[in-house]
């Protein structure tokens, strides 16, 4: 199923984390939190101002990024695991 987003939503997909600390521990899968790290899959058009002007995304497809540990709305496309949030919920790009 291709899915596009509208406006300034963004569909991303979660980056997994290291299963070892720094100290080469190994955390169980009980232990770790969601990755607040991702890959932006889809993009929509951007949002519109007051005069109808289009707002370019700041963001594409294939960008890593950051995101707020409680932003998006997961859903499942295709089988996998997918977050759908505002542009505006993502921190950064990580270059």
């Amino acid at each position: 199923m291709a899915f596009k987003p509208l406006h300034d939503r963004v569909l991303v997909k979660r980056v997994e984390s290291d299963e070892k600390t720094k100290g080469g521990l190994i955390i169980p899968d009980s232990a770790k939190e969601k990755p607040a790290e991702g890959e932006v899959v889809a993009v929509g058009e951007g949002a519109r101002k007051d005069s109808g002007e289009l707002i370019a995304p700041s963001v594409k497809a294939g960008d890593r990024i950051l995101f707020g540990k409680w932003s998006g709305t997961e859903v499942t496309i295709d089988g996998k695991e997918m977050l759908i949030m505002k542009e505006s919920d993502i921190l950064g790009i990580i270059a």
